[in-house]
């Protein structure tokens, strides 16, 4: 199927994912986000489709894995997030302290680490902070998803060591 006929196709799928998308969001606007990304991701993986395959279903299933996708990483966010200890005087300290310029600093310490990573790593490490899984990005990338796992702890590794000097600064280390 060449690719007018793929959007064409595509397009006229559009009201009854927004029907679904409605179902999993109950939410007009986030809806509306869900389908953009459902269609977005149908239009970079249409080589993927293989024909004589039940295109709504194909779609319906795009729209479900990236709703899951989306929750869990908002999962991951809010419970990081979550404060349900006391805050103690030092942490709200540090915090303070880290509000003013020093933070300034470190985030430019940050950015300098990532701006020394080579591409082979920096992309994928990304590209996993951003929440892609590994299959995700391996797909992405059109690299083995042992390799992305590989490119990403070497990642870390690499930052860990570039930016130890903050952290002997945190509290409690």
């Amino acid at each position: 199927m060449n690719s007018n006929d793929f959007n064409f196709r595509l397009y006229s799928y559009k009201d009854s994912l927004q029907s679904f998308a409605i179902s999993f969001t109950r939410d007009v606007e986030d809806a509306n986000d869900l389908v953009q990304d459902t269609m977005l991701k149908a239009i970079n993986y249409s080589n993927h489709f293989k024909e004589g395959t039940n295109f709504k279903a194909w779609l319906y299933t795009i729209m479900k894995n990236t709703f899951i996708n989306n929750y869990r990483r908002a999962t991951k966010t809010n419970s990081i997030m979550t404060v349900s200890d006391e805050i103690t005087s030092d942490k709200l300290h540090y915090s303070a302290t880290i509000n003013d310029s020093q933070g300034k600093f470190v985030m430019e310490d940050i950015y300098k680490a990532l701006g020394k990573l080579q591409p082979e790593y920096y992309v994928p490490f990304l590209r996993y902070f951003e929440g892609f899984k590994y299959y995700e990005i391996a797909e992405q990338l059109n690299i083995p998803i042992g390799t992305v796992k590989t490119r990403i702890h070497v990642a870390r590794q690499l930052l860990k060591k570039s930016l130890k000097m903050h952290y002997k600064n945190l509290p409690g280390n």
